[in-house]
């Protein structure tokens, strides 16, 4: 039995190995097509997965979201760590986790409980304005001092998600303001995330290490917590219940997974520019799809709210990378084109779909 399970293995690592060679073989614009496309079909399974689960009749438990996510990432990341990269041990002590769990676990429950008191699209684009609470942050902390263009930005992403908010507050049947202050919690927890990883990878982890041992500490976490209130044993007899969620939920446990490690490799091979347009492009085109599947009250609030915002932020980060490249040596240019900082963090950020 044991050696069947190892051919198996060892099947599927070679088939692996074989695709990815056909792929780094393929022309640059054949790999951009695939990994965009990609992007935008994981990135758009996984939404709709998110709202098609929120609409199930009985469904109360936005949190398990976020429980489901973790364990997705947890089995998948240790997987690939063992079984592909072949990474074995730890370099940072456990001891060095626990800020990183903390804030892996209020960015991914806050994020998803926010989901039974706002609609989708404004979780969405609330969760993309990490920008604010990092200025913020820098403004307090380190008496930083940012650029007309990045005010200009920020002023422009507040006024997007004022009129998002708006336009919940008088559409949304579930709308409490409660739900904006868990989505913009986690939003602050995924603004601390890059300084709480950076002694990790300091000590000389991996993205690997750091992504199996914060997941696993943080699934902890949420079983017990969620345990405590009740969320784990009411999302379980309603899967009992329900063959269509529980379908839902298996494919929706893995898909963030491959999402996120999608949009990685389109960071590393073709630069931060590119992965910012992609993003951009991805969010849009979950904002739409969320109004077109999942019927919903309609205000003209949503779409300038979500141009504000979106436009904000693709302009901001492409300022930003502008800036940096033109404070590097010509003869780096060429050596730091696909390694842009401005999205370093993202590149080894502990995988989770809290999008």
């Amino acid at each position: 039995m044991g050696t069947s399970d190892d051919n198996h293995q060892h099947a599927m690592i070679m088939t692996a190995a074989s695709l990815s060679q056909r792929f780094e073989m393929m022309s640059s614009n054949t790999q951009f097509a695939i990994l965009g496309s990609a992007v935008f079909v994981f990135f758009g399974i996984h939404n709709y997965l998110q709202e098609a689960i929120m609409n199930v009749p009985g469904w109360n438990y936005g949190v398990m979201l976020g429980f489901f996510e973790v364990l997705g990432v947890t089995v998948c990341s240790f997987w690939e760590r063992h079984y592909i990269r072949k990474e074995y041990g730890r370099a940072a002590p456990i001891s060095a986790y626990p800020l990183l769990t903390g804030c892996l676990l209020a960015s991914s429950a806050l994020s998803n409980l926010s989901l039974n008191f706002i609609n989708f699209p404004t979780k969405v684009v609330f969760r993309s304005c990490k920008l604010i609470p990092t200025m913020i942050i820098a403004s307090i902390w380190h008496a930083k001092i940012f650029s007309s263009v990045e005010y200009i930005c920020a002023f422009a992403i507040c006024v997007g998600l004022v009129l998002f908010a708006a336009a919940d507050w008088e559409l949304a049947p579930s709308f409490h303001p409660i739900g904006l202050l868990f989505v913009t919690l986690s939003v602050c927890a995924d603004a601390v995330l890059p300084n709480a990883q950076e002694r990790l990878f300091q000590a000389g982890s991996s993205r690997l290490e750091v992504t199996v041992y914060t997941n696993i500490l943080t699934l902890i976490a949420m079983t017990f917590t969620t345990m405590l209130s009740g969320d784990l044993w009411g999302c379980w007899k309603l899967l009992t219940t329900s063959d269509s969620l529980l379908s839902y939920i298996l494919i929706y446990t893995i898909i963030s997974y491959v999402a996120i490690s999608m949009h990685m490799n389109v960071v590393k091979r073709f630069g931060g520019v590119t992965a910012v347009l992609v993003a951009t492009g991805r969010k849009g085109m979950t904002l739409i799809l969320s109004f077109v599947l999942f019927p919903k009250g309609f205000s003209w609030f949503y779409p300038a709210g979500a141009i504000l915002v979106l436009g904000g932020l693709m302009y901001s980060s492409l300022y930003k990378m502008s800036q940096k490249k033109g404070q590097q040596p010509r003869s780096q240019l060429k050596h730091h084109a696909s390694d842009v900082q401005e999205l370093s963090d993202m590149d080894r950020k502990p995988l989770i779909a809290g999008v």
